[in-house]
């Protein structure tokens, strides 16, 4: 297995803007590696700033991280009580040099929940692609215990917590456990733009010249 699978970049029919075409998913973080400050303010912005429904900015978010302070490889009591939380198909996060809880305040109906939803995943994918664009990866999970979220942040009601996000470095593939390096060199894949972007009917392609 090689230190890092190649071959990651987005397969698109014209280019897109590097840091979109270039952002996955790896599995695979450096437990050496410490996250700065104005790395992880700038991937916060980059998520702050992300659209909104109505201006409400519904989304918030509990940050942990290792302790670069000193030097140490530490993690801080958050960054310590998220990765406990972590379902134990989501491990590997265990390396990041920080996890990012994403919550959204749900509002008092079923419309302002639907859009905070929107608002959470518009702001995940903006820190992915900030994230990126330094040099660093990123990796959504939904997998963790949602209660016990709430329950270790004292999270109110109406708040839902949607995912974790791990950020870090990318690590050596040579170092992970054989199934993960597996499912990470597998080919990127998506839908092509015939099956998913429709110009009229239901499932009419969309005609792109």
């Amino acid at each position: 297995m090689p230190d890092a699978p190649s071959d990651r970049l987005a397969n698109t029919s014209v280019p897109i803007h590097p840091p979109l075409a270039a952002r996955w998913s790896p599995r695979a973080f450096d437990a050496a590696a410490v996250i700065t400050s104005e790395q992880l303010t700038a991937v916060l912005e980059a998520a702050r700033w992300a659209a909104t429904w109505g201006q409400r900015q519904p989304v918030r978010f509990v940050v942990g991280r290792r302790d670069g302070q000193t030097g140490a490889q530490t993690a801080d009591e958050t960054f310590a009580t998220l990765a406990g939380l972590l379902k134990r198909g989501n491990s590997y996060a265990h390396a990041a040099s920080a996890l990012i809880l994403v919550c959204a305040d749900e509002g008092e109906d079923e419309r302002t929940a639907r859009y905070a939803a929107v608002d959470a995943g518009a702001a995940i994918a903006q820190l992915t692609v900030e994230a990126v664009s330094r040099g660093l990866i990123a990796h959504p999970m939904a997998g963790f215990d949602v209660d016990g979220a709430r329950a270790a942040f004292a999270i109110p009601d109406g708040v839902r917590p949607f995912a974790v996000v791990a950020v870090g470095r990318l690590g050596d593939y040579a170092t992970v456990d054989e199934a993960v390096a597996e499912r990470d060199s597998r080919p990127r894949e998506r839908l092509p733009l015939s099956e998913i972007a429709f110009g009229g009917p239901w499932g009419t392609p969309l005609e792109l010249p």
